[in-house]
């Protein structure tokens, strides 16, 4: 599969880089006496160019690969929950632009990893305080947003609810209005009616 293909290349470059910090293959002209020499630097420079490129396919793989690359780094934390690997799987979690990103556990991850320090090499140490900064801000902002999302929308319900009590008070006021208007035209129609019937009673006085 192609992301096997990328993850074998990605391994072999770092493969490369921790032979050439050790001083290369050895080979049968070389001294086997002498004392192996790691520079720990370049060892811990492959490890983290390593993660990255790790997180960068994640960020630009479909869907499927996003899915698969991210079920390889949760199983190696599983499988082995070590500093590294929970450092590896608190940066997947806090990497969005996939479906499993999820920054409240990252946080809560990074935060394990920067209160012991000193069970991270110091470029993960590093890596881990700047993205615990970063996850940290991004939550809170978030639960910001949140709030205000959730008081527009309460403010909304206040006011359609205002504006429902109002227009209810204006039917009900309009209501009351016709029904008095009603009984002061039925009133008048009963005064009408006594006075018509009245003149019907009474006898013409023409010829007297």
């Amino acid at each position: 599969m192609p992301h096997d293909r990328r993850r074998g290349r990605g391994g072999a470059v770092v493969l490369t880089l921790i032979l050439s910090a050790c001083g290369g293959v050895p080979s049968r002209d070389r001294d086997t006496s002498a004392p192996l020499v790691i520079d720990r630097g370049a060892v811990q420079a492959a490890s983290v160019a390593n993660l990255l490129d790790t997180l960068q396919r994640l960020v630009r793989g479909g869907p499927a690969e996003q899915a698969e690359i991210f079920a390889s780094i949760k199983r190696d934390y599983d499988e082995a929950p070590t500093p590294s690997h929970e450092l590896r799987y608190a940066l997947a979690l806090a990497t969005g632009g996939h479906a499993a990103a999820n920054p409240l556990a990252a946080q809560r991850l990074l935060r394990e990893l920067v209160a012991t320090p000193e069970l991270l090499l110091p470029a993960e140490r590093a890596l881990a305080f700047l993205e615990s900064q970063r996850v940290d801000a991004e939550v809170k902002l978030a639960a910001e947003n949140d709030r205000l999302r959730a008081d527009a929308e309460r403010a909304d319900r206040e006011r359609a609810a205002t504006s429902g009590k109002r227009l209810q008070a204006e039917i009900d006021e309009n209501a009351r209005l016709r029904k008095q208007l009603d009984d002061a035209q039925a009133k008048l129609d009963a005064i009408a009616n006594i006075e018509r019937n009245i003149n019907d009673r009474q006898p013409p006085n023409e010829g007297r």
